[in-house]
């Protein structure tokens, strides 16, 4: 069951083996393209919670249609612009020889999702679209290693009182089934508790990966304190300037039906770690990557895969925003400068 397994070596999404991550970003523009790709093609699938998504080839994802397996996924700043960094990525995987076979072609497969980061202190007044650059120049760094934080898509991130970010965490099942997640935090909702020093996600924390800090003991912490960065973006609570994006993976060998529940079942994890989630205002989305093959995973199995991809979601965001670093022009401190922990 969940509640005996461990961490996987890296406590990051990577622990699943055959996947690494790349990070691209741009200090100027206060933005960036984070790329996770397989050493071969993965099955995979999509659910969205949020109200203002922005998406590219997430239909395709949809367990009734016909493609089964994608080459990569991109989580990537830029709000619409951002989801020219699948470009990017499709034309790095296309020289490399991989891609969807149609006759003579080959037709690499890179579902995207994006959030808004296009208030955050930084610089967007480029003549080019930054973004297809930025997916090449991440998918060229993917590792087994990369960074968290403040780094790739989490580079201009904000939640509604601090810096957002960059999350990632990992679990090893009993059964010695590994499942990991990468999110990027950018939502309208908090991530900590009123005075900003506990977690929601602190419950689920494995060996102090986000402060040690523990729960909130206090009751009745329903009502959100005001908004941060909505005063800091000069927006009104009805401008739709926030999202939540993930991906949870697992090395069992899942169907695509399997994949998308696991993503539905995923947003568990979000709404224990961010509150409020999945508003009309946020674009919250999860998708679910299968990497194993062999023989079908039954009911029993799934439900702790399941569980522990909602579990690696509350971590991973935990983890996003108290990696956070703080730069020059910042809307918003961070969670370590605001606790005296920087």
């Amino acid at each position: 069951m969940v509640a005996a397994a461990s961490k996987g070596p890296r406590n990051l999404i990577t622990d699943v083996a055959g996947l690494r991550v790349g990070n691209a970003q741009d200090e100027h523009i206060k933005t960036g393209t984070t790329v996770l790709v397989g050493d071969r093609p993965f099955t995979a699938s999509v659910h969205v919670m949020g109200g203002a998504p922005g998406t590219k080839e997430s239909d395709l994802l949809a367990p009734d249609k016909t493609v089964q397996q994608v080459d990569a996924l991109v989580l990537s700043g830029g709000s619409a612009f951002g989801l020219d960094a699948c470009s990017g990525v499709m034309d790095g995987l296309r020289a490399m020889g991989r891609g969807f076979p149609v006759g003579a072609m080959n037709i690499p497969i890179v579902p995207g999702a994006i959030i808004f980061d296009l208030i955050n202190g930084g610089a967007k007044d480029w003549d080019e679209n930054p973004y297809r650059a930025l997916g090449r120049n991440a998918l060229q760094s993917a590792s087994e290693q990369f960074a968290t934080g403040s780094a790739g898509a989490g580079m201009g991130a904000m939640t509604a009182m601090q810096k957002g970010g960059l999350g990632s965490a990992s679990m090893v099942l009993p059964d010695g089934t590994t499942i990991g997640a990468l999110v990027v935090v950018n939502a309208l909702g908090s991530v900590t508790t009123p005075g900003d020093r506990h977690f929601w996600a602190a419950p689920f924390e494995m060996d102090a990966e986000f402060g040690d800090i523990g729960p909130d003991t206090s009751s009745c912490n329903v009502s959100p304190e005001p908004s941060r960065k909505e005063k800091a973006m000069m927006l009104h609570a009805t401008e739709g300037a926030n999202t939540t994006i993930a991906i949870v993976a697992t090395d069992a060998p899942l169907t695509k039906t399997q994949c998308h529940r696991l993503a539905v079942t995923a947003h568990d994890g979000m709404a224990r770690a961010i509150v409020p989630s999945h508003t009309p205002l946020d674009g919250d989305l999860v998708f679910a990557v299968a990497t194993g093959e062999g023989a079908t995973v039954d009911q029993t199995r799934f439900r702790d895969i399941a569980a522990a991809g909602a579990v690696c979601l509350s971590r991973a965001i935990g983890r996003g925003v108290y990696d956070a670093t703080p730069a020059p022009g910042d809307l918003l401190p961070t969670y370590k400068d605001m606790n005296g922990l920087g």
